[in-house]
């Protein structure tokens, strides 16, 4: 039986996706056994400096205000869970889908239910003390 061969225009994910993937099969293999900060520290350090310099002032801001979340990676990116291993908020950093920002997103644990509409995800091409407390109050709220 012949194999068709794909074209990179037919190509269903980028290298990036493919690689965010196997991340996330590594992390599903750890599972409880891995060490969570070593692993989001390493990730952090192996990003180039603007997005470093946003995920470690990031790592900060969760451990000074939801010190109940734990340090995780997520598909390879930084990210923090709660007690039931669920990532509460993560990191995407602009490098690794070459995009023009950071985005710090939350998932669905973090409680930050306000009517029938709020915001989940947000573009970061740098953090401002303004930022750091606007994310500071987010924090504080998704595990309240």
């Amino acid at each position: 039986m012949a194999t068709k061969k794909t074209s990179n225009a037919e190509k269903v994910f980028s290298d990036a996706e493919l690689e965010a993937m196997q991340d996330a099969k590594i992390e599903r293999k750890k599972g409880k056994k891995g060490d969570g900060l070593a692993d989001l520290l390493a990730k952090i350090a192996e990003l180039n400096d603007s997005d470093r310099a946003i995920a470690e002032r990031l790592h900060a801001l969760v451990t000074e205000n939801a010190p109940d979340l734990s340090p995780k990676t997520w598909y390879g990116m930084p990210a923090w869970a709660n007690k039931d291993g669920k990532v509460v908020c993560f990191l995407t950093p602009a490098g690794k889908f070459d995009s023009r920002y950071a985005s710090f997103g939350f998932n669905d644990p973090a409680r930050l239910d306000d009517g029938s509409v709020w915001p989940t995800s947000y573009a970061v091409t740098k953090l401002t003390p303004a930022d750091e407390k606007m994310f500071a109050a987010l924090l504080k709220k998704s595990v309240s």
